[in-house]
C-alpha cells in the first residue's frame, strides 16, 4: 500500500511540481532536437507545429520519452539540456536509491540430511523485481555500461521515481526510508535546475517577445509572451479599440493556447497579400 505523509514540507512540495514540470514537457523537448530553433516566439512563420502539442494532447503519449542517440540533431541547445537533464537525475536516483531503498530481502535456507545439514542464504527474487526499486545501472571491466538498470526506463520513470521519494511515498512496509533535510534539499536544487534547463531549452521561461510584424487587424503591437509552466499567449497592445476576434484581458486582444492558430493565420494571410 502506497502512502503519502500528511504533513509535507514545502520545498517538498515545490520539487514534487518542478519534477512533473520536467517530465510532462520532456517529450517536447525529444521532439525540439530534430527541430531547428526559431529565430524569435513564437516562431510565426511555424506556429502550427508550436501548437501542435495543444491542439492534439494525445499526441504527448505517442512521443518517444526516451532519450536516443542523434546524428544530425537541428537543435543543439535542445539536445545538451536533455542529455544534462537526464544525466543529473540519474545520478540523483542512483545516489537516493543507494543510501535510502532497502536492500533485497535475504532468507536462510536448510538443505542436505539429517547428520549433513547445511544452511545457504536465498535472495527473494520477488523482492528483487518489485517496481517500486530504483535499479542502478553497472559498469563492466572496460568501463562501459553492463546492464543500464532502471535508466533503461528513462527519464520520465526517473522524475516519477524521485517525485515519489521526494513525498515519502512507499514508506510503510519500509521500501524506502525518509530522506534527510540535506538530501531533500539537495533533490529541490536537481528538480528546480532541471525544470529550468527544460523550459529554457523550449523557449518557455517567461520571456516576453516584439513580434515583427503588426496587429493584422488594427496596426498595434504584438507581445508574446511565455510562462513557465503554462501556456503561450500574445496580445495587442492597442487596447480594447482593437477590433480582433480575441477576448480581452486586462484591457488587452490576447490569443492563448490553440487561439493563436487564428492569430497566425491572419499574419499569414496579411504577409501574403503584401
Amino acid at each position: 500500500m502506497t502512502t503519502t505523509p500528511t504533513a509535507l514540507p514545502e520545498h517538498a512540495l515545490t520539487t514534487a511540481a518542478d519534477l512533473r514540470a520536467v517530465r510532462e514537457q520532456w517529450g517536447d523537448l525529444l521532439v525540439a532536437i530534430e527541430q531547428r530553433p526559431a529565430d524569435t516566439w513564437p516562431p510565426v512563420d511555424n506556429i502550427r507545429d508550436l501548437l501542435a502539442a495543444v491542439e492534439d494532447e494525445p499526441a504527448a503519449g505517442r512521443m518517444p520519452l526516451v532519450l536516443r542517440q542523434h546524428p544530425a540533431p537541428a537543435n543543439l541547445t535542445a539536445l545538451d539540456a536533455a542529455l544534462a537533464v537526464e544525466a543529473a537525475l540519474f545520478t540523483a536516483c542512483d545516489s537516493i536509491a543507494a543510501r535510502y531503498q532497502r536492500p533485497v530481502r535475504a532468507h536462510l535456507r536448510g538443505g542436505g540430511t539429517a547428520t549433513t545439514g547445511t544452511m545457504r542464504v536465498v535472495v527473494d527474487e520477488s523482492d528483487r523485481a518489485d517496481p517500486r526499486r530504483w535499479t542502478p545501472s553497472t559498469v563492466g571491466p572496460s568501463g562501459r555500461t553492463h546492464a543500464p538498470g532502471s535508466r533503461a526506463h528513462g527519464l520520465h520513470w526517473a522524475a516519477v521515481w524521485l517525485e515519489g521519494r521526494a513525498l515519502g511515498e512507499d514508506q510503510d512496509d519500509r521500501m524506502f526510508s525518509p530522506l534527510g533535510d540535506d538530501v531533500l534539499a539537495d533533490l529541490a536544487t536537481v528538480a528546480r535546475r532541471a525544470r529550468r534547463r527544460v523550459e529554457t531549452a523550449l523557449g518557455r521561461d517567461g520571456r516576453t517577445t516584439v513580434l515583427p510584424d503588426p496587429c493584422p487587424w488594427c496596426g498595434g503591437e504584438l507581445l508574446a509572451r511565455t510562462v513557465p509552466g503554462g501556456e503561450p499567449s500574445a496580445t495587442c497592445q492597442t487596447g480594447e479599440q482593437c477590433p480582433a476576434p480575441a477576448d480581452l484581458d486586462r484591457g488587452r486582444r490576447t490569443w492563448r493556447g490553440a487561439d493563436l492558430a487564428a492569430l497566425w493565420a491572419a499574419l499569414d494571410g496579411r504577409r501574403r497579400a503584401a
